[in-house]
């Protein structure tokens, strides 16, 4: 392997062991029973919202895959696009490197389905500026409704320069629909076309991508405690925050990385309700899927197993 084989993987391990290490002076004051206390604490129609929550998110990814493929005009099964899916998002969330651990999944699932390796390269790249884009669109509203949001983690009062970023984010989505309505020319890398979604392909992406992140935050919020909550657009907010900075990481499942944004964001809550909230989130975001996503990995490869081994028979 080369050097720069083990580069990501030592930046996420990095990002684990500083996250770790804020994460327990932050937590040194917080006890296993003062968590446990909190996730007992939840109603059992907060567990249910927030379980649900999570269906909306993976409903919406597995809509990521179905955008990406009516744009490069391949049509593949509605079930197997779903699942494949699903097990690219469950799996890759927990690994880190989305975008690359994604694209090896996909490659060996479409491969199957007649798609070329640059079908899957354009595949990868607009499921993941669909999510780019939402984040960017999603965050923009929500700067632009609470102005003070960023200064959470920061000194002093700079809603004007936070205004001034919701505008400017604003405005590259709407460049970016656009030039979809201008009908750009494709980007062209040597042999590989990249080319700009039609106009019913943009509002698809900015239907879909916003409601996976919706939801996904709504399951923190349905966890976290009426008491001194700030309110679900706060959550949402910190949510972005915290997952960009996770993304930035490469920490897998930005293990360390949610908890001490989330504690930063939300001090004026008590903090073992927080982490029993975040708790919740890994829960139904990423140990649920991944164990489920293991398992269809599993049950596609015997299926190609079999197949091949009645493919030699033959």
């Amino acid at each position: 392997m080369r050097i720069k084989d083990y580069i990501w993987p030592v930046i996420g391990l990095g990002a684990v062991a500083v996250s770790g290490w804020l994460l327990y002076h932050e937590w040194r004051e917080i006890s296993l029973d003062d968590v446990w206390s909190g996730l007992t604490a939840i109603p059992p129609h907060g567990w249910i919202l927030a379980a649900l929550s999570s269906i909306v998110a993976y409903a919406a990814l597995a809509g990521y895959d179905h955008i990406a493929l009516l744009h490069i005009g391949k049509r593949v099964n509605w079930l197997f696009v779903t699942v494949c899916s699903f097990t690219t998002y469950a799996l890759s969330h927990n690994i880190g490197g989305s975008v690359f651990s994604g694209a090896v999944i996909r490659y060996r699932a479409y491969g199957t389905k007649g798609l070329t390796g640059q079908d899957v390269g354009v595949l990868v790249a607009v499921c993941w500026f669909t999510f780019v884009l939402s984040s960017v669109f999603v965050g923009g509203v929500v700067i632009l409704l609470e102005p003070g949001l960023l200064d959470r983690y920061t000194e002093g009062n700079h809603q004007g320069w936070w205004i001034g970023l919701g505008i400017a984010m604003l405005l590259f989505v709407a460049a970016y629909i656009f030039g979809s309505w201008l009908h750009l020319k494709p980007l062209a890398i040597g042999k590989f076309r990249l080319h700009y979604p039609a106009l019913p392909i943009v509002a698809r992406q900015l239907t879909v991508g916003p409601l996976e992140i919706l939801a996904a935050a709504a399951i923190i919020y349905f966890a976290l405690p009426a008491e001194h909550n700030p309110g679900y657009v706060i959550v949402l907010g910190i949510f972005l925050f915290s997952f960009a900075v996770a993304q930035a990481s490469h920490a897998p499942g930005g293990l360390g990385v949610l908890e001490v944004v989330f504690l930063t964001g939300l001090s004026e809550m008590d903090p073992a309700a927080v982490l029993a909230a975040l708790l919740v989130f890994r829960l139904f975001y990423l140990i649920i899927p991944l164990i489920l996503g293991i398992g269809a990995v599993l049950g596609f490869e015997h299926s190609q197993f079999g197949r091949r081994q009645r493919e030699g028979d033959v």
